[in-house]
């Protein structure tokens, strides 16, 4: 085989793969992969970013696998050159590029000359909300990873709506306003708007009291980027949900992108019109879990370069240890710490740092043990403890012990083969199975989510 004619062989590869998966699909996921060469019976693919090559891998590999193999040979071995992409130090549209996918250093951009506005836009983003201030950890890696791929091509990957959902602090409108600040950087000319779910609904009472709707539509239906914060508040607004439904269709159907924020997955969403709740799994959901220690830290140590501070590492480790559920809550301690220093006239230290977080914290971060979590999920089942740690497979059994797995994964630090072993001596797939099946049962049974819910309450009393 010539193997200087790896792109042409490539091209043959990708259409067969374009015959068998849907268009957008193609477009998001295939043409953006540059073929490097084919040497040594290896293909080396240049792909984007880690996330896109987990995705492929994830996704396709036995179309690709296939589709090597018949174009290239059985002997075909494939191999990935992931980019390292850096975002540009200042918001300088780039050159267009008229290639066929991106490289490190260049984005494509269509030559469409700027066209007069309907009017000029403030897009009321927050500024410091930004990817350069969003630390990244395991928590939220792949909800940065989604935002990163739609800031660089609104509406033109799959990820349309783009709907995050998490607890309160986690991130979710940092990550809205870093993509809206990102696509304003890259398409200045695009009318980006981001708003909360509360100011959408008021602007729609007045406008309903004013006899205004139609303006009010018109304006919404002219968004190239809509970010809505907090949809969940939606709820119970009948009319409010059916003008919004309109809008919706109108911005995806012409090719806009929507990113909404929620503190509940779309199927918890009470209230809700079912084909709302339907249209926001259209495109991407993405969860963003409470941070981890390590995130916590990380979080703690930019706040604290950032402000130009100095804090003793063991008060660090202390405040990421101790304030374990929001980013708001961490920064809101360091506020404390820096404004009980100033105040007094005094250094920080453990003392002061111990002394502001029970203050703050009160009991909502007590330390729980996994006998804790056994004693109270026995409690509200009506069980005895040993039975936990018998090889019973009656269903209640079962259930109260994935239920104390699930819960021993989010309330304490200790990996899921301890956490197997302090509950009826169970390898740690047993505990990642038992976690998985709790967090699905609570996605789709309020009842059980409820019952979960007030064991957890129960806990931190």
């Amino acid at each position: 085989m010539n193997e200087k004619n790896h792109v042409g062989l490539w091209n043959r590869c990708l259409e067969i793969i374009r015959d068998n998966i849907p268009e957008q699909t193609f477009k998001t996921w295939f043409s953006p992969i540059i073929p490097l060469r084919y040497e040594n019976n290896t293909l080396v693919l240049q792909v984007p970013s880690q996330f896109f090559y987990e995705f492929l891998e994830e996704k396709f590999l036995d179309l690709l696998r296939q589709t090597i193999h018949k174009v290239f040979g059985e002997e075909a071995k494939l191999m990935y050159n992931v980019m390292v992409v850096k975002n540009p130090p200042t918001p300088v549209p780039l050159p267009s590029h008229s290639g066929p996918a991106t490289s490190a250093k260049t984005i494509v951009e269509k030559a469409v000359p700027r066209m007069p506005q309907i009017s000029e836009l403030d897009p009321h983003l927050n500024r410091d909300y930004n990817f350069d201030t969003f630390i990244e950890g395991e928590s939220n890696k792949l909800s940065r990873s989604v935002a990163e791929a739609v800031a660089l091509n609104p509406a033109k990957t799959i990820f349309n709506p783009l709907f995050f959902y998490g607890a309160s602090g986690v991130g979710k409108t940092h990550l809205a306003n870093a993509i809206g600040t990102k696509i304003k950087e890259l398409y200045p000319e695009k009318r980006v708007l981001y708003i909360s779910a509360h100011l959408f609904q008021v602007q729609y009472t007045d406008s309903v009291r004013n006899n205004t709707t139609n303006d009010f539509i018109n304006f919404y239906q002219s968004i190239d980027v809509l970010i809505i914060d907090d949809i969940q508040e939606f709820a119970g607004l009948t009319k409010t949900q059916n003008t919004f439904f309109h809008i919706f269709n109108h911005l995806h159907q012409n090719g806009k992108q929507l990113i909404l924020t929620s503190d509940r997955s779309p199927v918890l969403l009470q209230g809700m019109e079912e084909r709302l709740i339907t249209r926001f799994k259209w495109g991407m959901v993405a969860e963003l879990e409470k941070p981890t220690i390590e995130l916590r830290r990380n979080i703690l140590l930019d706040k604290i370069h950032r402000d130009g501070l100095q804090f003793p590492m063991e008060v660090v480790n202390y405040i990421a240890e101790n304030v374990g559920d929001s980013v708001r809550d961490l920064e809101g301690i360091i506020i404390s710490i820096m404004a009980h220093a100033t105040i007094y006239n005094r250094e920080v230290d453990m003392d002061l740092a111990q002394r502001i977080v029970r203050k703050v914290t009160h009991n909502e971060n007590k330390v729980i043990t996994v006998d804790d979590i056994i004693n109270s999920v026995c409690k509200h089942f009506g069980l005895e403890t040993s039975a936990i740690y018998t090889k019973s497979r009656k269903r209640e059994v079962v259930q109260a012990r994935q239920i104390a797995m699930y819960l021993a994964k989010n309330n304490t630090e200790l990996s899921a083969a301890k956490i197997g072993t302090l509950i009826g001596n169970k390898d740690h797939a047993t505990v990642l199975h038992a976690c998985k099946t709790i967090k699905e049962l609570r996605e789709v049974d309020k009842t059980f989510r409820a019952e979960v819910d007030e064991i957890q309450s129960a806990l931190r009393k």
